[in-house]
Order: C-alpha cells, then sequence, then structure tokens
C-alpha cells in the first residue's frame, strides 16, 4: 500500500503526454510554454489525490482488515478512473496534435493497480487465516 502512495505521488509530477512544448500533467496541460490550462485536466489530479487518502486511510486501519477490504475495492475504483482520466486526456491530444508520446505519468497509475490488487489479495488471505483459527478453537 506505500508503494500506491509513492507511484500516484510521483506520477503527480511527471508528464502523462508531452509534444515539444505541449505538456500534459495530472494537474495542468502547458501549451507551448505560455498558457496553463487547468480545467478539465486537473481532474486526474483529483482522483489521485483522492486515491492516496484513500490508500493512507488504508494503511492507517491495519487492525480493522474487513474495512481494509472496503477500501481497498474502493480505491481499485478510484486507481481505474485515474488511469481512464489520464489516458482519455492524453489520448484526446494525441488526437489533436497528430503527434506526441505519453509518459511515465499515465504508467505509474497502472503500477499503482497492480500493488493495490497484490494487497487485497494479503489482506483476503490474512482474513482467512484468522478466520479459519477461531473455528479451531
Amino acid at each position: 500500500m506505500a508503494l500506491i502512495v509513492i507511484f500516484m505521488l510521483t506520477s503527480f509530477v511527471l508528464p502523462i503526454w508531452k509534444l515539444d512544448a505541449n505538456v500534459l500533467t495530472a494537474f495542468y496541460f502547458l501549451k507551448e510554454n505560455t498558457a496553463y490550462l487547468y480545467f478539465p485536466y486537473s481532474l486526474t489530479a483529483i482522483l489521485g489525490v483522492a486515491s492516496v487518502t484513500i490508500a493512507v486511510i488504508q494503511i492507517r486501519s491495519f487492525k480493522n482488515r474487513l474495512l481494509q477490504m472496503k477500501l481497498g475495492a474502493f480505491n481499485s475504483l478510484l486507481l481505474a478512473c485515474t488511469v481512464a482520466s489520464a489516458f482519455y486526456f492524453g489520448n484526446s491530444l494525441v488526437k489533436t496534435y497528430q503527434a506526441g508520446s505519453f509518459g511515465l505519468g499515465i504508467w505509474l497509475p497502472g503500477a499503482a493497480i497492480l500493488c493495490n490488487f497484490i494487497s487485497n489479495q494479503f489482506i483476503r488471505r490474512d482474513e482467512r487465516i484468522v478466520r479459519d483459527s477461531d473455528r479451531i478453537r
């Protein structure tokens, strides 16, 4: 879960899409080094910040595994929406400028989804082990 936070915080500063002087990050679209366009591109950052917040709450609620599983499922939804948003905005800019390349900022939320899936599997396994040990008593 700590990797989720690290990947998402790193994805905020790395470009999602880049073409010469045009750069799309999670917070804004810098057009020709002259104009910063925040709306609607900041939707990616809003979803990412929500995902980081849920991941931190999930880390802190280690005593309540059922809550952790619910937060993990919700965080999967937020991460998927973050990736979809970044891909949508990046793809629309590729269509507009007919060129450009995707940066690391679009792939790190995907890695965070993978880490979230793995952490959810481990939390479920721990809950299953605890339930089996209670049944033996």
